[in-house]
């Protein structure tokens, strides 16, 4: 089973009325095909009520193996079903990645004289 797979699997104990997972990795300085960062949306009733930090330690605890392994970054989007009708389903477009490894190896823009 994919890494994607076993995330979704594992999230259905929060009954999601709405659950995505999706694999960005390929927007990160990782090889092709690799399944390291990922963007999970999810709807349950149980957020309602709860803070940010809480739903997120949830989600963190039911997915502990994969963090402790092969998932390197989860961006999570937790929503109450309240929240989740009041947004109208739109989901927050995840930052550009600073780029790893190349971004120790990159060479400074040159300072350009402005006079």
């Amino acid at each position: 089973m994919i890494v994607a797979e076993r995330i979704e699997q594992k999230l259905q104990q929060l009954s999601p009325l709405f659950i995505e997972v999706i694999n960005e990795s390929h927007r990160h300085n990782v090889p092709s095909g690799s399944e390291s960062h990922f963007k999970v949306v999810v709807v349950a009733a149980e957020f309602a009520g709860q803070r940010l930090l809480q739903r997120h330690r949830t989600v963190n605890a039911i997915l502990a193996d994969e963090l402790a392994g092969p998932v390197h970054a989860l961006a999570l989007h937790t929503y109450s079903p309240d929240e989740w009708e009041s947004n109208f389903g739109t989901v927050p477009i995840s930052p550009k990645c600073k780029g790893g490894m190349l971004r120790d190896a990159a060479t400074p823009p040159a300072a350009t004289d402005v006079t």
